[in-house]
This record gives C-alpha cells, structure tokens and sequence, in this order.
C-alpha cells in the first residue's frame, strides 16, 4: 500500500490571510491522522507566508513519526531543522514569487549547497530526500550527494491537457522512478496530485512507496471534512 503524506501548508494559507489563529494546521493536522494519513508534510518557507515555526515545532511533539518537512537549502532553515528533527526533510526549490514550488531542486546546478544541507542533515540522523525533476542525470546526483529518498515532481504529469501528453508524462515518471528503484533509493511523488490523477501511477509505476498530497484534500475538506476528505484519498490509493 503507498504511503499517504498529507500537505496542511494551505492550511495555514487560510490562517495567514486574515493573519488569524484560524484554521489551525495542527489541528488539521490530528484530523488528517484520524482520517488515515500515514504522514504529515509542511513546507517551512524563508518568507513563512504559510506555516510557521511555531505550526512545525507543535507538529514535532505532536506526532511520533511520520512527519516530513520540506525545505530549501538555505543555512538557517536547514539549522532549524536540524534542532527540530523531523522524521524526514525534503529538499526544494524555493522563490519569493512562486505561488507554489515551481518544479524540481535543480541539484546539478546547485550541487555545493544541496552536499552541504545532506551532510548536515544526515548527520543529525534526519533521513533526507530530494525534491526533482524526473530526469534521470538530477537523480543520479541526488543519490551521489547522499539522498536516501528522491520525491518526483508530478506537476507536469498533473498538468497535461491531452492523453497523448499524459501517456509521455507516465513514460517519464515511470523510467525516472525505475532508475530510483534501481539505485537503492526510496521513491516518492508529490505536486499537483488529485483523487482522479493519480489511480494511473498506481498502475505504472510499481516502485512507488509514498505520495505528498496538500492542494487536492485541502480543498475536499473545505467541502466535507479533513478526516472525510482524507479517506478517500486513501481509497483512491487503494484502486477504489
């Protein structure tokens, strides 16, 4: 059965805009485990316009496993994971600008400071995975620079208009998940994923162990409830 992340980030999106103690992330946070979640994933951003540290370190107590954080490389994030230590942390890509995370960590170009970050890391027994691209040359560096675990951005996959362009999106999670499987590391898939979209990579891609799902259930508990909303994800995961 593939392991079910659960995204609070949006959340803690509608809090911050009114800047209110409303919804809380924690608390939603309780209900997506009641609901079957197998993990909770937040992304701690430099400018902290969703989660806050606060959210992470009630997160950290809360839970006794299960927790995954995401990240970029940036010296006092990484430092304020490393005292915290989350189960697992992921590394991103991070812009100012960005609605959400706009594809892969380019870790080719950003080789240096992602070594850096692993190191420190691993070093504070923090299993680490990378955020990427599925293209086989970011993988392959990943795994060189240390990761334990590659998470395969599905954005394109989840994006694509026709069924032609869908087909090749499968091809390309499905041959990059492979070359993860195939080097020892853990594979994971997250970013853009809905009830719908993702029954196909249950069936192509078998290596798959977990997915990171925010934006789909968040909007489903809006309408029917976290723990509701988390169900049937986990139905859908189930081939239901």
């Amino acid at each position: 059965m593939i392991r079910l992340g659960v995204n609070i980030d949006h959340v803690a999106t509608v809090r911050q805009a009114r800047r209110a103690a409303e919804p809380d992330p924690v608390q939603a946070a309780v209900l997506a485990l009641l609901g079957g979640a197998d993990g909770i994933t937040v992304h701690l951003r430099e400018d902290a316009r969703h989660i806050q540290k606060r959210d992470v370190q009630l997160l950290r107590q809360l839970l006794p496993t299960g927790l995954n954080l995401e990240l970029s490389v940036a010296e006092d994030i990484v430092e304020f994971a490393v005292n915290l230590k989350p189960d697992q942390a992921t590394l991103v890509p991070e812009r100012r600008e960005e609605l959400t995370t706009e594809g892969g960590l380019d870790v080719v170009a950003h080789e240096a400071a992602v070594a850096k970050a692993i190191e420190r890391l691993k070093a504070a027994g923090i299993a680490v995975a990378v955020f990427v691209d599925p293209n086989i040359r970011q993988i392959e560096i990943s795994k060189l620079l240390g990761a334990t675990a590659v998470e395969i951005q599905t954005a394109s996959y989840s994006e694509a208009r026709t069924p032609a362009d869908r087909e090749r999106e499968l091809d390309a999670l499905h041959e990059s998940g492979t070359y993860a499987r195939d080097h020892k590391l853990h594979l994971h898939m997250g970013h853009g994923l809905n009830y719908t979209n993702v029954r196909p990579l249950l069936k192509r891609i078998p290596a798959l162990e977990e997915v990171n799902i925010g934006h789909s259930i968040v909007s489903r508990a809006v309408l029917v409830g976290m723990e509701r909303a988390v169900r049937e994800m986990k139905e859908a995961l189930r081939g239901g």
